[in-house]
């Protein structure tokens, strides 16, 4: 499968001391992730990657991103720039050694499946960003305006209650009030 940020590793040429490279994405592959995750635009993105074998055809991946994104912030609806940073590990395995746990260990290091004899670091930096990405962008400095989210009740008084009761409409807390009579 191909996706917007491939940079494939032949596991057989990561050497037994390891490998350790960078992977950066030009501009068409960042429009595309941009697109993906829904942002206005992704600046810069660039990962730096510890690979060590493991057994078993297994590829443990030392993960430092760096991103410039551009979001939208919710409280103003403006768009900013951010620089995000991140640091994670993966586990490779091959595919038909892979299986789906049902009882996640969330403190496990993740496994991701490859086929062919080729792991794609690239997918991997471009998950890890969507991981990094804050669900709720807020520019720095950024306050809702003083007219949103206010809302317009009168306030709660001893009167409103007993224009209630005089309405036939019971108040709130009379049952409230019931529940605390049965506990007695």
């Amino acid at each position: 499968m191909k996706t917007e940020f491939s940079r494939g590793v032949a596991v057989g040429r990561i050497g037994a001391a390891g490998r350790e490279m960078d992977i950066e994405a030009d501009a068409a592959e960042r429009a595309a992730l941009a697109r993906r995750f829904g942002l206005p635009a992704i600046h810069a993105l660039s990962c730096h990657y510890r690979l060590t074998p493991g057994r078993q055809e297994q590829v443990l991946a030392e993960g430092w991103l760096a991103a410039e994104v551009e979001q939208v912030c919710v409280a103003t609806a403006e768009p900013f720039v951010s620089m995000l940073t991140a640091d994670f590990v993966a586990r490779f395995v091959p595919a038909e050694r892979f299986r789906e746990d049902e009882d996640l260990d969330p403190e496990a290091v993740d496994e991701i499946p490859y086929e062919h004899d080729t792991i794609d670091v690239g997918e991997l930096a471009a998950e890890e960003l969507s991981l990094a990405l804050d669900p709720y962008p807020r520019r720095p400095g950024a306050v809702l305006p003083a007219d949103v989210g206010s809302v317009d009740l009168p306030p709660a008084t001893a009167e409103a209650d007993d224009d209630a009761a005089k309405e036939g409409r019971p108040s709130p807390f009379a049952a409230l009030a019931a529940l605390r009579k049965d506990d007695i």
